[in-house]
């Protein structure tokens, strides 16, 4: 989508009853996605701080076309999706850089050449099958390392507290990867 076509924002629910996904028609993060865990992450960035800015927000992911926001567990989203629709509607419409400089997106792409082939399958699963399935649902998993055959993995967005994580990472994430992987025993998140 291009920038000159009118702004649309739409809400999502996710399976993490404390995270909606807001979907974008525009384009966010080139790759990969940014994580916000707390306001202080935040500072000097102007999209997620001020998504902070709002009262009972306590999480912000930003993927390709999408911003996954999460709220206290004790607040309701029914006052807060209005103040999170608008504030994205002024940072977008705005024109202003989203992200002062240039961001650092968490991918799983692999960062040495040296990276062995157990570890640049995983990676390649991960990118190919996982994290595009996870974005549906607002969230993403980053890749931290494999070690005796034991991946590890990071969950963010509206994964990183969902009740449902445990089984996407042990049922999904874990099952398809020792399909294909025999080396690979266990996942387990960081």
């Amino acid at each position: 989508m291009s920038a000159t076509e009118p702004l649309e924002i739409a809400a999502e629910m996710t399976p993490n009853p404390n995270t909606l996904k807001f979907n974008v028609n525009r384009v966010l993060a080139e790759t990969g996605s940014l994580n916000y865990t707390d306001p202080e992450r935040a500072k000097g960035v102007p999209l997620p701080e001020k998504l902070f800015e709002i009262e009972n927000v306590i999480g912000v992911m930003i993927g390709q076309g999408f911003v996954t926001v999460t709220k206290s567990p004790s607040a309701n989203w029914q006052p807060l999706v209005e103040p999170i629709t608008k504030s994205l509607r002024t940072m977008l419409e705005s024109g202003k850089p989203l992200f002062g400089a240039v961001p650092q997106t968490e991918t799983s792409t692999p960062s040495s050449a040296g990276a062995d082939d157990i570890e640049t399958k995983i990676r390649q699963i991960l990118d190919r099958e996982i994290r595009p399935a996870v974005a549906m649902d607002g969230g993403d998993i980053t890749f931290h390392g494999f070690k005796d055959g034991v991946v590890t993995l990071h969950l963010q967005g509206s994964c990183s507290s969902c009740p449902s994580s445990v089984m996407t990472l042990k049922m999904g994430v874990e099952n398809r990867l020792k399909s294909l992987i025999p080396e690979v025993k266990e996942v387990i998140q960081v």
